[in-house]
């Protein structure tokens, strides 16, 4: 048992999140952390992204870019969406991903259904720099690669 102080009429209710509508959003990263594939046999960075303007202000979407894996091709795509989120936000020899947190950059989310429960989510497709228009750099991944939040990945 855990011992709270907590009234629910001072706090409006949460009613759930739809996917964001597909399209462009100014974002910023506010965290990024590495993980193990659900396999075990490789990681995989997951940044989480802050929608920082419009409508969705303040949503969070998610991407994950496979670092290590057996595959190559899991890897080559990995690399080049990595390459493409650093020149979005103009750091181009990458040490530490903390160095990519809180930078203004513009991502394309498109609505995809996870493979695991069959509804609708987010997908970050692609990622340009803050002051870019029109000009997308590529953030390749298998099709049907579905990117659930954070808390709905089980440890």
């Amino acid at each position: 048992m855990v011992q709270i102080n907590f009234n629910a009429n001072n706090v409006q209710p949460s009613t759930g999140f739809e996917p964001l509508p597909a399209g462009w959003y100014m974002a910023i990263i506010e965290d990024s952390e590495e993980k193990p594939t659900s396999a075990g046999t490789g990681k995989y960075l997951q940044f989480t992204f802050q929608i920082v303007d419009g409508e969705h202000a303040n949503r969070k979407v998610w991407a994950r870019i496979n670092i290590e894996n057996p595959s190559e091709e899991a890897v080559r795509i990995g690399q080049a969406e990595l390459s493409a989120l650093c020149r979005a936000v103009g750091v181009m020899d990458l040490r530490d991903t903390n160095d990519l947190h809180n930078k203004p950059l513009r991502i394309k989310v498109v609505q995809e259904k996870r493979r695991d429960t069959g509804e609708m989510g987010n997908r970050v497709k692609a990622y340009e720099s803050a002051g870019t228009t029109g000009v997308a750099a590529p953030a390749a991944r298998p099709s049907g690669a579905v990117q659930p939040p954070a808390w709905a990945t089980k440890k």
